[in-house]
């Protein structure tokens, strides 16, 4: 087995994730069979209970685990299936360790950091990196491993020593280190400052860990005298350091990455040369240019809880991303803060003055501009009321409406309320007393414990109206597996009175009583899904109801109903063939503003 591994330092957020998942495609490209694993040295077990807003959005995985969002990142570039093990907490090592003592299992020992903890953690290693994710049989060839956080953390010393024992007892020809970095440029000084890097890899060399390639985070391309002096001072090869430069697309890392050789230099420390076939990229390259080439856009405007951080939605934006390329089309995002459209926020622009004090009427404009509605997951009852008006106002005005998890829940309610005349309709979750609950806790879920008790990982829905929207955008499916997340559904004692007003449940679990779908039958696009589409999206292997979104957004849903474009590997090659039908046209709206999100 070959191990990279990635660390990162002098600040975090550098990009550590998507440059492992550039690696990985870019070894993939050279043939090689990879897989992945993501250490976060917190005390979580897992980041199902960590608010967005701490680390971003939580993904999750077939077999129900939540996990960092970069092990998305890892699955969308690398087109593989992740478990549970990949992802390695701090949490999950404590309790492993602990629950080994209460056993017995060190009888007579005193249990220590060193070696126990970090025995375990290399054994998880070296375990994990052995099972497939591809779908093939047999042991991957390279194993990719980021280490979470910034070298010089108190927290990640546990695993920086595993790590380092790790790399000894393999031998130098199987473990590779990255390094990523910032190169940052002072204002006041206008060149490229290279201090807090070599100061970043002399503590990496601290904990016994020694860097075989940097790659330099910065926002222009790395001068070549900077190259010079990073090599002379950190004892790099200089043909091993490789700039990271701010690009519009993250598409284009493993470009750059084949560019500069890194492939060769990889190969070179892990004695690859002669095994990895030179880089095949044309397929990636390919959708780059594509996506770099749109210029007609669709505006979606995403009406959620957290859109201070854009990072909580990550998952939903690159599905967007994908579903545009897809469909030719240039992706335009609005978030728009559900609070800010209540009524509550008017009355307190009102009475305030400053910066904030329009923020009531450019929440509804930005709304009103756009092409198509989008209301993600969440919890919790602030800015629930903004998203039911959202919902009103896509359902009365038929807007293109796509409502995930608490989306879908929210189009319940103000179906209901609505259409069946329930002003005080609502959800368990924010009104416990309500008289007409049309969203409950779910009877199995546990009531005294939140970390992994929800409704988790793939979950098969089928289909009980064929020819609805859903149906036909799956490609007249049978069933559907699609991951989930959540702990209240829609009433089954509702559900014949909310079809009695119109609104069809297109399917259901294999009980034939938990909705997974919702439509509005009569509305151009109004769709539902109790699950999280999103988390299965893929370059070329598209969500289907995000592009059916996009296509509904532009007019053009008739095009994408045709079962046989859904299913295609490469979606982009299919709206190539078939321009007459689905080439750029005019869409509904206005303009992009300078308050948009364009993401490309």
């Amino acid at each position: 087995m070959k191990y990279v591994l990635v660390t990162g330092g002098v600040v975090s957020g550098l990009g550590k994730g998507i440059t492992e998942s550039s690696v990985g495609v870019l070894l993939q490209s050279c043939g090689l069979r990879v897989t992945c694993i993501k250490i976060d040295p917190y005390l979580n077990y897992d980041a199902g209970t960590i608010s967005p807003y701490e680390h971003g959005e939580v993904f999750v995985l077939d077999d129900g685990s939540e996990v960092d969002l970069d092990l998305g990142n890892y699955e969308r570039f690398l087109d593989v299936t992740l478990t549970r093990d990949n992802n390695i907490t701090y949490g999950k090592i404590q309790q492993y360790v602990m629950e080994k003592e209460r056993k017995g299992d060190y009888l007579g020992e005193t249990v220590q950091i060193v070696p126990h903890v970090t025995d375990t953690i290399r054994e998880w290693v070296e375990r994990v990196a052995m099972i497939p994710v591809d779908g093939k049989e047999g042991p991957p060839d390279v194993c990719i491993i980021e280490l979470g956080g910034t070298i010089g953390d108190n927290e990640s010393r546990p695993f920086a020593d595993a790590l380092s024992q790790l790399s000894y007892s393999v031998g130098r020809e199987n473990f590779c280190l990255i390094h990523v970095t910032l190169v940052h440029v002072l204002s006041v000084v206008g060149e490229q400052k290279t201090k807090p890097t070599q100061n970043s890899i002399r503590d990496l060399r601290g904990l016994g860990l020694t860097p075989n390639i940097i790659a330099c985070r910065s926002t222009e391309v790395l001068e070549e005298k900077i190259k010079a002096k990073l090599s002379r001072f950190c004892y790099v090869p200089i043909q091993n350091i490789f700039s990271l430069y701010d690009v519009h697309s993250i598409w284009h890392i493993p470009l750059l990455l084949r560019e500069q050789k890194a492939h060769e230099a990889i190969s070179k420390v892990l004695n690859l040369t002669g095994i990895a076939k030179e880089p095949s990229l044309e397929k990636w390259a390919s959708m780059v240019e594509i996506s770099d080439s749109l210029n007609v856009p669709v505006r979606i405007a995403i009406v959620g809880k957290y859109t201070d951080l854009s990072d909580a939605y990550l998952s939903v934006l690159k599905a967007l991303l994908h579903a545009y390329v897809a469909f030719g089309k240039k992706l335009v995002v609005d978030m728009v803060p559900s609070c800010d459209l209540e009524k509550t926020t008017k009355k307190e622009n009102c009475i305030s003055v400053g910066q904030n004090s329009h923020a009531y009427e450019a929440a509804w404009k930005l709304l009103k501009d756009a092409n198509g509605v989008l209301l993600p997951g969440g919890f919790g009852d602030r800015g629930i009321e903004g998203m039911i008006l959202a919902a009103k106002y896509s359902r009365e005005n038929s807007i293109p409406f796509l409502g995930i998890c608490l989306g879908m829940q929210i189009a319940v309610i103000e179906f209901a309320r609505s259409l069946l005349c329930l002003p005080d309709a609502n959800s368990t979750e924010f009104e416990p007393e309500t008289k007409h609950p049309c969203i409950i806790f779910m009877p199995e879920g546990s009531t005294t414990h939140m970390g992994g008790t929800m409704r988790l990982g793939s979950r098969r829905a089928y289909f009980h109206v064929k020819d609805s929207k859903s149906a036909r955008l799956y490609g007249n499916k049978e069933f559907v597996d699609e991951r989930h997340r959540h702990r209240y559904e829609v009433n089954p004692d509702m559900v014949a009175s909310l079809e009695q007003a119109g609104l069809s449940f297109a399917a259901k679990d294999e009980t034939g009583e938990r909705t997974e779908i919702v439509e509005v039958p009569s509305h151009p696009f109004f769709i539902g899904a109790q699950f999280h589409p999103e988390y299965k999206s893929r370059p070329g292997k598209v969500s289907p109801l995000f592009l059916g979104l996009i296509a509904a957004s532009c007019g053009e849903l008739d095009a994408v109903l045709n079962p046989v474009s859904i299913h295609q590997d490469n979606q982009n090659m299919y709206l190539e063939k078939n321009k007459t039908k689905v080439g750029p046209k005019k869409c509904f709206g206005n303009e992009t503003n300078k308050k948009s999100q364009k993401l490309q």
